[in-house]
């Protein structure tokens, strides 16, 4: 008889060890599963925050306040190449007055880090502009940052840099 219960409490530990696996494996597959979901959401905001800042840059070609107020967040703030801070207003009021006038704005060259709830966009915009009789050209490296609201990403704050060469 103690042969019969060493084996069967053989058996016993052997079936837990099996039923510890079969949660451990199906633990991992839960887990995997949430990560492509994950990594399927995370494509999915990249790609909208691209295509909200090629928007933006049409906006700014445009003219176009409602557009670029669609975009932006309320507590929207800009820190321009000059080191000049202005809010969403003063930009709305600039993109409307027509002046400067872009022929080109466009960005390229972007890498964005999310972070659940916000992002970072980092890249270069290409402008062409004119302003009454003077022509204006250049590539600025742009910090944006973004914050995932109800309705969307809106575009939080800016920061660009003046870079060599144009």
């Amino acid at each position: 008889m103690p042969a019969f219960h060493a084996s069967a409490s053989l058996g016993a530990s052997h079936g837990l060890e099996a039923l510890m696996m079969l949660q451990t494996m199906m633990v991992a597959m839960l887990a995997s599963a949430g990560m492509v979901q994950s990594m399927a959401d995370a494509s999915s905001d990249e790609r909208e925050i691209l295509r909200v800042e090629a928007e933006l840059c049409r906006a700014f070609e445009n003219a176009d306040a409602d557009a670029l107020r669609a975009a932006l967040d309320p507590t929207f703030v800009l820190t321009d190449s000059r080191g000049t801070v202005t809010d969403l207003e003063q930009n709305l009021a600039e993109v409307a007055s027509g002046d400067p006038d872009y022929e080109v704005f466009r960005n390229h060259g972007q890498k964005i880090q999310l972070y659940s709830d916000a992002a970072i966009v980092t890249g270069i915009t290409s402008i062409r502009s004119h302003s009454g009789d003077s022509t204006f050209e250049g590539d600025f490296q742009f910090t944006d940052t973004w914050v995932r609201r109800p309705d969307g990403w809106k575009l939080a704050a800016s920061h660009a840099s003046r870079l060599p060469g144009k």
